[in-house]
């Protein structure tokens, strides 16, 4: 119950992200809408595919998309609002990448996977509709070029395995693992926390 309700948030928050980036690059309704989806429902996609799970998310959930469609349309009316909030892309952007980077790790935990790989289920599924969004709307991926992403992604996911293995309730655990990992990543941004880039000469 309380994963769903994280998943339901989660597509709102990484729809409207998607909205706003395709705001920018003055895309239609429709534009929007399509990268609102890609955006919200890419990452647990991908998983899907690689764990060999099927239907997909949305594909056994339709009503998902109609989550996706609103939460993309209400950016569009809001969007002078947000825009005055500072950083509020990068704030629903943490908010999903940490949400569905536990969605995609409990997923991966209940089809029986071996923790590596429950860990990395977990990042594609936080991570990965950020790329297509960036790739998309023409812009280097958050991913690999700003403050750490995909790494609290993966350390999110490891501290989910953690306390469960250390007998932590599942919802107490999600919770926990949502307040800090949505919490280190807003750290990494204020603070511009980065990995080593890789600069020629």
């Amino acid at each position: 119950m309380l994963l769903s309700l994280i998943y339901l948030i989660a597509i709102s928050a990484e729809a409207m992200t998607g909205a706003l980036a395709a705001g920018k690059r003055r895309m239609d309704l429709f534009g929007v809408v399509i990268i609102a989806c890609v955006t919200a429902l890419g990452g647990g996609s991908l998983r899907d595919i690689v764990l060999g799970h099927y239907p997909l998310g949305w594909v056994r959930h339709p009503e998902y998309l109609a989550y996706t469609v609103g939460a993309a349309l209400a950016a569009t009316f809001l969007a002078k609002r947000l825009q005055r909030l500072r950083r509020a892309f990068l704030w629903l952007d943490a908010l999903g990448l940490i949400a569905f980077t536990l969605i995609g790790c409990a997923i991966a935990r209940e089809a029986g996977h071996a923790p590596a790989i429950v860990v990395i289920a977990g990042m594609l599924t936080g991570a990965f509709g950020g790329v297509l969004r960036d790739v998309l709307c023409n812009e280097i991926p958050l991913v690999f070029q700003r403050e750490l992403y995909a790494v609290i992604a993966l350390l999110t996911g490891v501290a989910y395995l953690l306390l469960l293995r250390l007998g932590v309730a599942e919802n107490a655990t999600v919770l926990i693992c949502l307040g800090g990992g949505f919490a280190a990543r807003l750290l990494a941004i204020r603070y511009e926390w980065e990995m080593p880039k890789f600069v020629l000469p």
